[in-house]
């Protein structure tokens, strides 16, 4: 089986000058925690996710553990999400993502995610966006061609 067969059309995209918050209403709205930054209508050029929007609100990496050492305002950090929000998206995005090609096997795109732990990736085809798939994608496009056998 091939990504092409079980990967998501019609995607949801950001471009990197948009604003975060742009990028999480597009996430909320189709219920998903990561969307393709593109420019060119379609060149992907970056991956943006929920955890991306929450990371700069600590202080460095290390502040997402709580100690007694350490100890974090935590409803003070909080504060900053508003003004976080209006930052661009190509300030948080991670560039040049790991991608699959159409014409991969399923199971070489599922190897890829599971190594980054990654639930789903994007599909370009010379240097294009053309879809998504998921770990929901595989598994449904695998089961239902090869699990309803009995």
């Amino acid at each position: 089986m091939l990504v092409h067969e079980v990967m998501s059309t019609g995607l949801v995209t950001a471009n990197k000058t948009d604003t975060i918050r742009s990028a999480v209403i597009k996430m909320m709205n189709r219920q998903c925690g990561a969307i393709p930054v593109v420019e060119g209508g379609a060149r992907l050029i970056g991956m943006v996710t929920l955890r991306d929007v929450l990371l700069p609100l600590y202080p460095n990496y290390g502040d997402y553990i709580h100690d007694n050492v350490h100890s974090r305002d935590f409803v003070e950090m909080e504060e900053g999400y508003p003004e976080s929000l209006g930052r661009k998206v190509e300030e948080i995005m991670s560039p040049n993502p790991l991608t699959v090609a159409p014409h991969d096997p399923v199971l070489e795109a599922a190897s890829y995610m599971g190594l980054k732990n990654f639930r789903r990736i994007p599909v370009v085809d010379k240097g294009m966006l053309v879809g998504m798939v998921s770990i929901g994608d595989i598994n449904r496009g695998l089961f239902f061609e090869k699990g309803m056998r009995e």
